[in-house]
C-alpha cells in the first residue's frame, strides 16, 4: 500500500467545496494534474467516469462512496493497481478542513507508487490550494 494526504483549512462552506467536487467536468480548473474528466450520470455512488491525467493516458474510474456534502471516494484501476481518491470535508475551529488522500494497493503498488507517487505528491497541496481559493470567492 501507499499513500499520501493533504488537509487545508478553509472559511468556504460545505456548500462551496462539494459545487466543485460534484462539478467533475471542471476539476481541471482546480486540479492541473487532470486534463479532462467526465461523469457518465448523476454525482453518486456507482458512478463511472474516465479521466484523463495530464502527460498519462485516459483511466476509468468510479465513485465507491459518496456522503453527501461531506465525503466521496473515486477509484481508478491501473494493471493490477488500484487507486482510491478520497476526499472529505471536516469540521474545524473557525471553519472546515478539507482533506485530499489517494491510496494505492494491489500488486502493482511498488511500481505506480514510484511512477507517479512522486508526481502526486507535488501536485496535490496545489490542487487542493486552488480548490479552497475558488470555494472561497463564491
Amino acid at each position: 500500500m501507499w499513500t499520501t494526504e493533504v488537509s487545508r483549512k478553509t472559511t468556504a462552506t460545505k456548500e462551496q467545496i462539494w459545487k466543485l467536487w460534484a462539478d467533475v467536468p471542471n476539476w481541471n480548473i482546480w486540479d492541473k494534474e487532470v486534463e479532462t474528466s467526465e461523469l457518465f450520470g448523476p454525482f453518486k455512488k456507482e458512478t463511472k467516469g474516465i479521466l484523463k491525467p495530464t502527460d498519462g493516458p485516459k483511466a476509468k474510474f468510479e465513485i465507491t462512496e459518496l456522503t453527501n456534502l461531506k465525503s466521496f471516494t473515486s477509484r481508478s484501476f491501473l494493471p493490477l493497481c488500484k487507486m482510491d481518491f478520497i476526499h472529505t470535508i471536516n469540521q474545524a475551529k473557525n471553519g472546515l478542513e478539507i482533506t485530499h488522500k489517494i491510496v494505492m494497493t494491489g500488486f502493482m503498488t511498488f511500481l505506480f507508487s514510484r511512477v507517479i507517487g512522486s508526481k502526486i505528491k507535488v501536485g496535490l497541496p496545489i490542487a487542493v490550494e486552488k480548490l479552497i481559493e475558488l470555494a472561497e470567492k463564491k
